[in-house]
């Protein structure tokens, strides 16, 4: 099998590195070989979601997500055309990464790219979770080397509790551009009036009993938090180390949300670099 051309590696890893993750350096304590592979992986990510998130029309968005779409199924045809498509060509077949898992992310992509966002029920908003955070998890752990069933079982819980974080965290920020990812079955609840489902989400949020719905999910990511905490326990730990120190983060802004109060939800909550330097060194070198 011929090599991945140099200049594809500095691609993504450029693409990862420009991107601030506070992950990047988690990734680079993973041999060579897994370490390209998630560099190819997050860097499909990142332009996918940068497709969904930046400003423009939305057909062209669709677009060119659909262009990636094709790019994907070029890629388990053997075509490699774009840097990152020739970055993952031989972690494709090396970890049997499955092209299910880059077309859901994709699909998710698809639901962010549009000009609002509604998510109907659990059941809903559980599969946006799946296609956006745990199909990450599911290529993921493969590029770890974690044993089936067990890996893909660590991708949805931990996906789950990441996603779901997010989503509590950036409410106001995504009621902003018309996105509401609590569900309206939830939101149908509220005691205080009817909810207004057509109209802009900021004039939704000041009506729906949103610190209800979000003691709701985070009761739902607390308990994936715990189940990814002991599937990741029962991982030969090397292995999973970039998977917990992204875990171990993602726990603290959650706890800090939790601290804060959900009649507060539009205040905003962070992790400190500093901190998040010391869950890095204690999880990744201690």
């Amino acid at each position: 099998m011929a090599s991945v051309a140099m200049s594809d590696l500095d691609y993504v890893e450029t693409v990862v590195r420009r991107s601030g993750t506070s992950f990047y350096w988690a990734m680079r304590l993973l041999p060579p070989e897994k370490r390209n592979a998630m560099f190819a992986v997050y860097a499909f990510c990142r332009e996918v979601d940068d497709i969904a998130d930046e400003p423009g029309e939305q057909i062209s968005k669709q677009q060119a997500l659909a262009a990636w779409r094709n790019a994907v199924e070029r890629l388990y045809q053997g075509v490699a055309d774009l840097p990152i498509t020739a970055a993952l060509l031989q972690p494709v077949a090396r970890f049997s990464l499955r092209m299910e898992d880059f077309l859901a992310v994709i699909d998710g992509m698809e639901t962010d790219a549009g000009p609002r966002v509604r998510i109907r029920d659990m059941a809903e908003l559980s599969l946006y979770c799946d296609r956006v955070a745990c199909a990450v998890g599911r290529l993921s752990v493969r590029i770890f080397g974690v044993p089936q069933p067990l890996g893909d079982r660590l991708a949805a819980a931990q996906g789950q509790a990441l996603q779901l974080t997010n989503i509590l965290r950036d409410i106001q920020e995504d009621a902003e551009r018309d996105r509401l990812y609590l569900p309206a079955e939830l939101l149908s609840e509220d005691r205080t009036g009817a909810c207004d489902f057509e109209g802009h989400a900021e004039a939704m949020l000041r009506h729906a009993s949103v610190a209800h719905v979000c003691e709701q999910l985070a009761s739902q990511a607390g308990h994936c938090f715990d189940e990814a905490r002991a599937l990741a326990a029962a991982c030969e730990r090397r292995q999973v180390r970039p998977a917990v120190i992204m875990m171990e983060v993602y726990r603290r802004t959650f706890r800090r949300l939790v601290a804060r109060g959900w009649e507060r939800w539009a205040e905003p909550v962070r992790v400190p670099a500093s901190e998040k330097l010391w869950v890095a060194l204690r999880y990744g070198v201690m």
